[in-house]
């Protein structure tokens, strides 16, 4: 019974959060502040599926100038955890099959998201250049999942080398943002504990090439992962508590 109620609950939210989205993108499109407007309304969704948000490191988000933040992606509960991070001028690169998800994939895409197609390496390319030319010519972030796809609770997946790629091109910081365990989340449960989300130091591109980006790419692999699992550790036991 709590399942359906949720879910119903759940929709009537995302259908109330898509009229949103469609007003303010028609007064403001693709508007650079979008996304991080849009964020903040699913990140305050927590509480209605049973987990408490413990948010910390907000002041290494850096809002005040562009980075490539990158974050774990687990489930579509990512929506209502790490979405609670996002800052201004902040915009997320997804795959591009992401915009056929029914009424979300309209939201991402109005919100000035960008979108990559990942089956084509031409333009995946390209959609990374774009990317970078934004980050340089408008201050914009990027917010990406370097893993590529959602981990689903086996820890932190290797990393494809797009993001980092960007980060040096455009010579801005990376900051991981790192969100706890969410795989044992159940709609039937009343209490799912806590969520730790965590945005980490800013790792500085300062003087690197296209040369360092995998090896960037695996050292900040190994860090993120390292962190995750001490995370991992103190959410259980508050949830314990």
């Amino acid at each position: 019974m709590l399942t359906l109620i949720r879910g119903l609950l759940l929709v009537l939210l995302l259908m109330l959060l898509f009229v949103g989205t469609m007003v303010m993108c028609i007064v403001r499109p693709f508007h650079r502040d979008n996304v991080h407007q849009v964020a903040r309304w699913f990140g305050r969704v927590g509480p209605l599926v049973g987990i408490k948000l413990l948010k910390r490191g907000q002041e290494n988000l850096l809002p005040e100038q562009p980075v490539v933040y990158i974050g774990n992606h687990q489930n579509n509960f990512d929506l209502f955890t790490q979405a609670s991070m996002v800052p201004k001028s902040t915009v997320s690169i997804g795959k591009k099959s992401l915009k056929w998800i029914p009424f979300f994939g309209l939201i991402y895409w109005l919100s000035g998201n960008i979108l990559i197609d990942r089956k084509n390496s031409s333009k995946a390319r390209g959609t990374i250049e774009n990317a970078t030319n934004s980050i340089r010519d408008d201050g914009l972030s990027v917010w990406v999942f370097p893993e590529g796809t959602r981990s689903r609770g086996r820890g932190l997946l290797p990393f494809k080398s797009g993001a980092f790629h960007t980060a040096v091109s455009a010579g801005v910081p990376i900051v991981p943002v790192l969100a706890s365990c969410q795989k044992d989340i159940n709609m039937g449960k009343w209490d799912n504990g806590t969520i730790i989300v965590e945005a980490m130091a800013p790792i500085s591109t300062e003087g690197m090439t296209r040369e360092d980006v995998r090896e960037l790419a695996t050292r900040v692999q190994q860090q993120m992962a390292t962190r995750l699992e001490e995370i991992n550790e103190e959410a259980r036991q508050l949830s314990a508590a």
